[in-house]
């Protein structure tokens, strides 16, 4: 499943993204790695950006990018090593 396929407000972890070196650049730079936690907070309409919460930040992605992004969704069994404060942002 990719980032345009995640529901709102869903968890969900980065598993890989598909691109050349620039796309890896530019997601690393905005804190997208393998193994982080993003929730999408809303979809811009008529085809605008993705508004993402990445561990406590908000980012805007364009759907082009965004559409190269695997993830997983996450539920909150599998979040158990997670802390208090993380679990509650996400699943409360």
């Amino acid at each position: 499943m990719n980032l345009l396929d995640l529901p709102k407000g869903k968890p969900a972890k980065i598993i890989d993204y598909r691109g050349g070196k620039n796309i890896d650049f530019k997601l690393r730079q905005l804190g997208l790695s393998p193994g982080r936690i993003v929730k999408v907070l809303r979809y811009a309409p008529m085809g605008g950006p993705l508004m993402l919460d990445v561990e406590g930040r908000s980012i805007a992605l364009g759907r082009g990018i965004a559409a190269r992004v695997e993830v997983e969704v996450k539920n909150n069994a599998d979040c158990t090593h997670w802390s208090a404060k993380l679990r509650q942002k996400y699943f409360i």
